[in-house]
């Protein structure tokens, strides 16, 4: 874990921890997050490393974390909220609203992206979020400007009076370079927001709030386009080809840039929203225009607002870079002109697949075996699940579930697949997922008593992102699931073992014909968890 060392010193820092360091320098009263790769160590250095007074917890969800620190920030004081990419759309209510009211301390809001999908379900890019919105976006391309971008994002944020999205991807998130910090700033006092008119958005004062907010919009650009993380350089070696490079597509740029023999101009972008005077600058100058960004053609589709047809545009959308995936020095070099680089041929040595798998001892595996045996010989069932390792369920050996779309989605496919007429339905999902989102649907699923069963798989924490504590115990599980209107002949609670196997499969049973809703929960702790529990007491 990070540790706080004095001023002005310079370590390895990934760029998450970079972000931590730079928002505790920079005087923030409060931390919230839920966790997701590739943004998960932001909030754990923080809990390791914010001195005393400061606010650092993991919450129930993206949107329950945006809204206290929407609260820290009406208080007067700074707040970070940090999570990953498809977190931003559990938050998207409370993230697009508070582009309108009148942000008093500064609230930054840290989004790690994950191009590749090494541990995401979509590619989605945060700046089209950000834009949705008509806020500012920083986007560092090394762990030192994280750091500088954290610290500085909270200056903006109070200077317009919005939150600001600190954009980063994976290959900074997790990649570690040298970080030089600066002094740290003191906390601000409490100084509550005075005019209450400013955060109330009923219809009056949202429209007067809005037409504010566009009105906004040149002085942002303005800003941006000053900013120190935006460069325009003019070159007179070759006039014929522009770069536009945005974060971290400048430093695959660089590493080929001297291999060209000559030096084209280049505009880099790591302040947002984009400035069509710099693009207009830099379009004067050259014939032809190549965009280098991570995720999706973003800058590249705003060139065609912004320029009149004889440039040509090359980037993600014209085939030049690949349409998906991370970029690669590789790619970026082809996009370049350049030959491709000489390597050693591997092409014989053939490895075997890894695909992932559960943990040896993992407690899903019972529960998997349960499953199937409860849904042999039935001709027409359906398991929807959800976002968390027992996703793994779907390889073999198990192919035991059909879907994982989105967090809290088992419940309610499962609800929506047994409205459509199969049966029986079921729902696997974890403990803290179903903290997170699955409780509503599951009244959905009470209120019109939907023959839905349930199974939660209790592990007591949130493995897949390392291990994080559930919220609430599991013990609290029952008793919830009681208020929320389970019947208790259908509520049940198994500590699920090897020798149990025969038992869960029977109450997966019984409960797939009762005519309304259910829910069994599976309770067994993390194999990894409970090492890692063991090793810390015995150090």
């Amino acid at each position: 874990m990070l540790q706080i060392s004095p001023p002005a010193t310079s370590r390895l820092l990934l760029g998450d921890e970079a972000v931590a360091l730079g928002a505790i320098d920079a005087g923030i009263s409060a931390a919230y997050s839920y966790p997701g790769t590739p943004a998960t160590e932001i909030m754990e250095t923080l809990m390791g490393a914010a001195p005393d007074g400061v606010v650092a917890h993991w919450t129930a969800n993206e949107k329950t974390a945006y809204e206290a620190a929407l609260g820290v920030s009406m208080a007067g004081r700074r707040a970070l909220v940090a999570m990953k990419h498809v977190g931003l759309n559990v938050a998207a209510d409370p993230f697009m609203s508070s582009a309108l009211v009148a942000i008093a301390g500064g609230l930054v809001v840290a989004v790690a992206d994950d191009p590749g999908m090494h541990s995401s379900q979509n590619e989605q890019d945060s700046r089209f979020l950000a834009d949705f919105a008509r806020i500012v976006c920083l986007e560092p391309a090394s762990s030192q400007e994280a750091y500088e971008m954290t610290r500085e994002a909270f200056e903006v944020s109070e200077r317009f009076g919005i939150p600001v999205l600190l954009r980063l991807v994976t290959r900074i998130a997790h990649s570690r370079s040298p970080v030089t910090t600066a002094p740290p700033r003191p906390t601000p006092p409490l100084d509550k927001a005075d005019r209450p008119q400013d955060w109330i958005l009923i219809p009056g004062n949202a429209r007067r709030l809005w037409h504010g907010l566009v009105a906004l919009q040149p002085e942002l650009e303005a800003w941006a386009a000053s900013s120190s993380h935006t460069m325009l350089t003019l070159s007179d070696d070759d006039r014929g080809l522009g770069v536009i490079t945005a974060g971290i597509g400048r430093n695959h740029y660089l590493e080929n840039g001297a291999d060209l023999g000559y030096t084209p101009s280049h505009l880099h972008l790591g302040a947002y929203p984009v400035s069509a005077k710099l693009i207009r600058n830099l379009a004067d100058h050259v014939e032809q225009l190549l965009v280098i960004e991570e995720g999706y053609p973003f800058v590249e589709r705003r060139l065609a607002g912004v320029l009149p047809t004889r440039w040509d545009v090359l980037g993600r959308d014209s085939g030049t870079l690949p349409a998906d995936g991370e970029l690669t020095p590789d790619t970026v070099r082809a996009a370049l002109g350049l030959p491709v680089r000489t390597g050693i041929d591997l092409t014989g040595m053939v490895l075997p697949g890894r695909p992932p798998q559960l943990c040896k001892g993992c407690p899903h595996e019972e529960s998997f075996e349960a499953l199937l045996a409860a849904l042999a010989g039935i001709d027409q069932s359906v398991v929807m699940s959800d976002i968390g390792c027992y996703a793994l369920g779907a390889l073999p050996p198990y192919q035991a579930i059909e879907s994982c779309v989105c967090m809290g989605a088992s419940i309610g496919m499962a609800k929506g697949a047994a409205d459509a007429g199969l049966r029986p339905s079921l729902a696997v999902i974890g403990d803290s997922t179903f903290l997170h989102s699955g409780i509503t649907p599951l009244m959905d699923a009470v209120a019109h008593r939907t023959p839905i069963t349930v199974l939660i798989l209790d592990n007591g924490t949130v493995g897949m992102t390392g291990q994080q504590p559930t919220l609430l115990p599991g013990s609290s599980l029952e008793p919830l699931l009681a208020g929320l209107g389970i019947e208790p002949d259908h509520l049940h609670v198994i500590e699920i073992t090897r020798q149990r196997v025969t038992e869960l499969t029977a109450l997966l049973r019984a409960e797939m014909d009762h005519p309304g809703p259910s829910v069994i929960v599976a309770v067994r702790e993390c194999v990894e968890a409970r090492k890692d529990r063991r090793q810390g007491t015995a150090s």
